[in-house]
């Protein structure tokens, strides 16, 4: 793929705390549009991974790079020097990040929720703000709970917030760590098909995740991570139908 269609870029990124190796060499591509779901043991990696794509993990080695930008430092000559804590903050304005415990400020209403990070990051007029809040909470199905607090809503519903949060601040990329893992079973599907709806609207997501049916349906790439690395990634239709490693055998039939 040339240059301009990738979005994401991770080259030979290492992570290590103390002396537990987190990551050893993970490389991933992303393109513009692409949905790319990342599956794996608990333990393999796969969030810090996703953590470090918008810098909340300092990599100790390699690069991660969004929209063409590396993320979290400039480089001079062969040298990366760190940016700056307020360089850094804005560069997370352009990634959407949706956690899976939500958090959710819990004094502020789910309309004020969404219109907080464009209004307060971003410095964008409250008056323009609100008008596109109501819009991505009506985007979500939550158009009927705009004045209602987070106490006051289920897990699925602060979840689908926290994804309107997320869209508000109009970003590039959005990534999902494990969105369904805490919410009870019969509540998941309302947060996977607001997903699917912005997979089909060309949202460039990088999701970590459980859910092989989501992967099966949407995904255009799945990568299998293990012991901090990637051990295989393909089409869905190929790697979860026919996984030519055995440690993604070995997974799969877990959970299959």
């Amino acid at each position: 793929m040339t240059d301009e269609d990738v979005m994401v870029r991770v080259r030979g990124v290492h992570k290590s705390y103390g002396a537990h190796a987190v990551l050893q060499g993970v490389d991933l591509e992303v393109r513009s549009g692409e949905v790319a779901v990342i599956l794996g043991p608990s333990g393999s990696g796969k969030s810090t991974l996703l953590r470090s794509i918008n810098h909340l993990e300092k990599v100790d080695r390699g690069y991660v790079s969004v929209g063409g930008a590396l993320v979290g430092y400039r480089r001079v000559g062969n040298t990366l020097h760190e940016l700056k804590e307020r360089e850094i903050l804005k560069q997370r304005t352009h990634i959407g990040f949706v956690f899976q415990s939500f958090n959710l400020f819990p004094h502020l209403t789910a309309l004020e929720n969404v219109a907080y990070a464009p209004v307060a990051a971003q410095r964008r007029p409250r008056k323009t703000v609100l008008p596109l809040a109501r819009s991505l909470l009506d985007r979500v199905g939550l158009a009927d709970k705009a004045d209602a607090y987070p106490r006051q809503l289920s897990g699925g519903q602060q979840q689908r917030v926290a994804i309107a949060r997320a869209l508000a601040l109009e970003p590039r990329l959005v990534l999902f760590d494990e969105p369904t893992s805490a919410l009870d079973p019969e509540l998941v599907n309302e947060v996977l098909d607001v997903m699917k709806g912005l997979a089909r609207s060309g949202t460039t997501m990088i999701v970590v995740s459980h859910e092989i049916g989501f992967a099966r349906e949407v995904a255009d790439t799945v990568y299998f991570m293990d012991d901090g690395r990637i051990v295989e990634h393909g089409p869905p239709a190929e790697l979860l139908t026919a996984p030519k490693h055995e440690r993604t055998k070995a997974f799969l039939a877990k959970v299959l």
